[in-house]
């Protein structure tokens, strides 16, 4: 057996940061980037819509606070089902994984360009959505730290203009008397929960922050302790967030005029809102705070998906450029590279492709990290199985629960998107079938070594993958 020595990631994150990077992934002000659209397709039931969604994404998150436990390594999902159940399945969901990772930047420099448009009409969107690329491109180059900052900073401005139209919208639905009542907006329309479902799928999406979160396992400080409170918090306060916002939303701009609304203006709905509450000096605020979260959040999606490219780099399992690290910045520069060049679709691509694709790959994924837990801890390819009646419904039952839940929102979204989803896997199938003997190869161990930190002094695993 050959020891390769692999670089290291430099551990710098603490619970809040790591915390407020999930937050920052998530982006606040993220509830406004499919507001129109999920209202269009659930009749206005857009709270509704986030507590199913929560429901299903705290299932998950407790199943990746298992399994980061288990393999504190940058890789999520892909390095997750890798170890639990092998080389191939720990591939095509590493692959799927990179569709709902390679879109969320696309995403939000997509969102920013609109919204940058919708203020200067003659400002072609594509135009700030370049220079967005650009900018996130350095801060993610430049490295942990630097990002790290940059996303407080994006956090606390995208907090402060929504919880100001929190509070506008709140005293205008106080004061018409013509104002939905309270539970209405948690109530199914005329559809029934068939468009909540669809709904609740495609905002999947907004909780990819703990995903993200698990991703900096070899970049916090403690990560068996840290990466998993992070994670449950990040989907708590991110998903309350979300659930209160939407729905003082909707007590203050009823839920049929959605459907009145043009497209166009459904893909800058956080304007519409903010006109509607405060007029247009508070539009132009909801435009900035918009920019600031799209950039953080950016910069958190480049951040996130660099590192899963460089963990299945520096497996073998992708060409070993991508493991690689810059000697200066300690950052996988390369990775970075490649996903950037990739963000510049969002010059041509539209908001609902893209929020679509994102949700497909981040619920497949979803629902293979439930799936490893009942592996990993019931049925361990090595080692002793967590055995009591405890061990069976913290690692067999509410992961399968989530898994259920994972599917069936899966199922709920549109057929175009599960075309577009099955080719990207597909594709996958084919880069693995075309890496001869890959099947066979042995899946690549981790070595735990317990090291201690210069700034805690606790012992914390590092990673150094061995082929057999």
């Amino acid at each position: 057996m050959e020891q390769q020595t692999t670089p290291q990631l430099r551990r710098a994150l603490g619970l809040i940061g790591l915390t407020l990077f999930g937050l920052s992934y998530m982006a606040v002000g993220t509830v406004f980037t499919t507001y129109g659209i999920v209202n269009q397709i659930t009749e206005g039931r857009l709270p509704l819509a986030y507590v199913v969604a929560l429901i299903t994404m705290l299932f998950t998150a407790l199943s990746y606070a298992a399994m980061v436990r288990k393999f504190p390594v940058a890789g999520s999902a892909y390095t997750y089902v890798q170890q639990s159940y092998g080389g191939a399945a720990g591939f095509i969901t590493g692959w799927v994984l990179l569709l709902d990772y390679l879109f969320i930047p696309m995403l939000n420099f997509l969102i920013l360009g609109l919204y940058v448009s919708s203020q200067f009409p003659s400002i072609p969107m594509q135009i700030p959505a370049f220079g967005a690329v650009l900018l996130v491109y350095l801060f993610n180059v430049l490295g942990i730290k630097l990002a790290s900052r940059f996303n407080i900073a994006t956090v606390a401005i995208s907090t402060a203009v929504v919880v100001a139209f929190g509070i506008l919208a709140l005293k205008l639905a106080i004061n018409d008397p013509n104002a939905p009542g309270l539970l209405e907006p948690f109530l199914p329309g005329t559809a029934g929960f068939s468009p909540i479902l669809t709904g609740a799928g495609i905002l999947a999406l907004s909780f990819l922050g703990f995903d993200a979160v698990s991703t900096l396992s070899e970049e916090a400080r403690r990560p068996n302790r840290d990466i998993p409170r992070a994670i449950i918090l990040t989907t708590l306060i991110g998903g309350g967030i979300f659930i209160v916002v939407s729905w003082i939303g909707a007590l203050a701009y009823r839920p049929e005029n959605w459907a009145t609304v043009p497209q166009d203006l459904l893909d800058s709905a956080g304007v519409v809102l903010a006109n509607f509450v405060g007029g247009p000096v508070f539009g132009i605020a909801m435009v900035i705070a918009t920019i600031a979260g799209c950039l953080g959040s950016g910069l958190a999606g480049q951040v996130s998906v660099s590192r899963i490219l460089y963990s299945m780099g520096r497996d073998g399992i992708l060409p070993r450029r991508f493991g690689t690290l810059s000697a200066r910045y300690k950052t996988p520069v390369f990775s970075t590279t490649i996903v950037s060049l990739i963000a510049l679709s969002c010059l041509f691509l539209s908001l609902d492709q893209v929020a679509f694709m994102i949700s497909f790959g981040a619920l497949a994924a979803f629902s293979m990290v439930n799936l490893s837990v009942i592996r990993s801890y019931l049925f361990p390819r090595d080692g002793e199985p967590s055995r009591g009646v405890l061990s069976l419904i913290r690692y067999g039952l509410l992961p399968g629960i989530g898994f259920a839940l994972s599917i069936w929102l899966w199922t709920s979204l549109d057929p175009v998107t599960w075309v577009v989803g099955g080719i990207w896997a597909l594709l996958g199938v084919g880069i693995l079938a075309a890496k001869t003997g890959f099947f066979r190869r042995p899946v690549p161990t981790m070595d735990f070594t317990e090291v201690e930190t210069e700034t805690s002094g606790e012992p914390v695993p590092t990673t150094g993958t061995q082929h057999n």
